[in-house]
This record gives C-alpha cells, structure tokens and sequence, in this order.
C-alpha cells in the first residue's frame, strides 16, 4: 500500500478546491461558455490591461528561451513603486508559492502556524504540508480577532498568517489595531500580512512600515485580482532583504514564466486599468449589499470585490445558481455551510445574480 511510503501527514491532508470553471459548467449545462457569469473566485471584472495582453502576445516570440530568473525587470519595478529595493522582493508562482516558500523556511514538524478563524484554507494546507499544526483564533461576527491570535501564541508557534482584507469574510483590520497587534508580537515569530485585494482598498493599512523598521514580517501581494492575471500565477513578498534571502534558498529556478513576466511589467504600468476595475467594484460592491440587505439576506460588509452571504443552505444555493449559468463560491469547507461567496462582477453580471437570487428566495422579494 502506497501509504506505508507516503509521508503520514498527506494522508488526511485536504486538497484544496477551486471554483467550479466555466468549461465545465458549460459542458454540464450544454450551453456556450459565454452564457455561463462565474463570481465564484474573486477575479477581475474586466480581465487584464490590453497593455498587459499585447506583452504576453509579444513575449510568444521567446517562448522558446528560459525566462529571467532572476525577474530583474519586474523585482526593479515593484521595488520602485514601493520604495525598496530589489532585495526586498521575491516573486512566486502565484503569491501561494511564497507561502509554500515560508513553510519550507521557517517550519518543522510539531511547530505551531496560528491563523484567525475562517481564514484562507491554503495557510492551514500548507501548515499540514510540513507537519505543523494550525491553531485557528476564534473571530468575533466574522471579523478577524488579533487579540485572540496573540493570546494564541504558543513557545513551539512560528508562523502567522493574517489576510486583511480576509478571504472568505471580505472583513478588513484597521491600522490601529494592526499597530497594536505589532507592538506585543514576540520578535521570534514571523508574521505574514496577505493582501491580496490591497488596491481595492481606499485606507489600506501600511504594513510594509514594519518590513522597513526590520520587524520579521512578510507583506504579500498578487497580480491576480486587480490586474486581472489569475491565469498566469504571479505573486510576490516584501519583506527585509535578511529574510528574502532565506526564502530565495526554497525557491525552485525558473519558478515565474516570461509570459508572466511580461504580463505583469505591463499591468503594472497600466494604472488607467487599474483604476476603472476598482470603480466597476466600487459601483458593484455597494449594489449587491443593498440589494442582500432589501432581500433580507444577512451579508458581511466587504471592503474587496467580494461579499459574503448567508443563505441558509450554500451548497443548495450554489447547485441552484448553477442551474441558472452563475457560479458562486459554498463555504462549507471553511466550515461556513450557510454561507456562499459571490465576487463582484460587472454590472450586468451583479444585477443577473441578483434576479437569480430572486428566484430562489421569491419570499424575500420587494412588493
């Protein structure tokens, strides 16, 4: 048996699951793939910069070279726009690998990984990965409990992983309570703030401060929501140049293509596009949650292109949105059975899923 050679850990090790692709839906439903609206996993409304899309078309040409190992180009962009250096930033297969990077890093079997509750499953997979626990800090209404991560804190903890704004929730932490979260985190303990969603964000928080003060503290960032590149995994880390080159030592060669590369460099410069995705959020945020609230649907306040919802039963939900050519995101493996995600899409997107949602729950319906 093949589980007598396997490593033990793998064995109740979930796999984690995607949102369901518009391929197979529209397989199942007989129906062409246009026809299908996917708010499932947070991606752009409008997909990649045309800027960003040109490159990659450019970049075909080389296809045949090995890309840049080294991402000169991208790193010095980033680090530019940040105000670092080169040295502070490490690039990843989607922004996932860097966190694969800081469990091969930084844990050891029996070590402790703590994450609030209802985080992003991938903190807790990879915790699993490399033998360590995850110990989950209960939250409050669904928002993100700092207090209970530090009085969480164990002598054998040395991970912490805080996604603000939080996936699934949408729910965002505040500067001051970040600040004071910061200022009792034992220096022997690595925190990794993930922000995806950061530019959606009209305040963010600066956590890239504590990367400049030296605190040992990893900021992460993709190109996969805003700049609409989800399909090609392109991510990256901020942190001291110190502990960048610690995780440089687990990072594979050639881990980032040069269609990404190039894609990235593009979408970066393209902020035209970034700004009208943020405002086709902006407009579609608040229209679903005044639309939940007429409904009498309870939801989440988000502060990214996502929202959660309660709706009684979300894996029923979901099958009956499906049927309806949209796809929505149960939470049942974030032991949320209730509730369903939706992401924001584009308008005409957002007011489809709304007069779906009317369908199933008629009893909800405004008169």
């Amino acid at each position: 048996m093949i589980w007598k050679l396997a490593n033990p850990q793998l064995r109740d090790l979930a796999v984690y699951e995607p949102g369901k692709p518009i391929e197979e839906t529209a397989r199942a439903l007989d129906v062409h793939p246009d026809a299908i609206v996917k708010l499932a996993s947070n991606e752009s409304p409008l997909g990649p910069s045309p800027k960003a899309i040109e490159a990659m078309h450019a970049g075909l040409e080389n296809a045949h070279l090995y890309p840049d190992g080294g991402s000169f180009y991208l790193r010095q962009a980033l680090a530019t726009r940040l105000g670092f250096a080169p040295e502070n930033i490490i690039l990843g297969n989607g922004s996932n690998e860097v966190i694969e990077f800081l469990g091969h890093a930084f844990l050891h079997r029996g070590d402790d990984v703590i994450t609030p509750e209802y985080a992003f499953i991938a903190y807790k997979l990879i915790a699993t990965l490399f033998g360590a626990c995850t110990i989950e800090a209960r939250s409050r209404d669904y928002q993100q409990d700092l207090e209970a991560v530090l009085n969480a804190i164990t002598p054998k903890t040395r991970l912490i992983f805080i996604a603000n704004p939080n996936n699934p929730t949408g729910a965002l932490i505040s500067q001051d309570k970040i600040d004071k979260f910061m200022s009792r985190l034992p220096e022997s303990i690595v925190v990794v703030f993930d922000e995806a969603y950061f530019e959606f964000l009209d305040n963010a928080p600066d956590t890239l401060q504590y990367v400049r003060e030296g605190r040992n503290i990893v900021v992460l960032r993709t190109f996969s929501k805003i700049h609409g590149l989800a399909g090609l995994r392109i991510g990256y880390g901020v942190a001291r140049s110190d502990l960048i080159a610690v995780l440089e030592k687990t990072r594979q060669p050639f881990n980032v293509s040069s269609l990404a590369h190039a894609g990235a460099l593009a979408a970066l410069e393209d902020e035209a596009h970034q700004h009208e995705t943020k405002r086709v959020v902006d407009e579609g945020r608040p229209y679903l949650q005044e639309q939940f609230a007429a409904m009498k649907l309870r939801f989440v306040p988000g502060a990214a292109n996502f929202i959660m919802v309660h709706v009684n039963d979300g894996s029923a939900v979901f099958q009956k949105l499906l049927a309806r050519k949209i796809i929505v995101r149960p939470l049942k493996g974030y032991h949320l059975p209730e509730w369903v995600r939706i992401s924001v899409g584009t308008m005409e997107q957002n007011k489809q899923c709304v007069a779906a949602l009317k369908e199933i729950f008629p009893k909800h319906r405004q008169v």
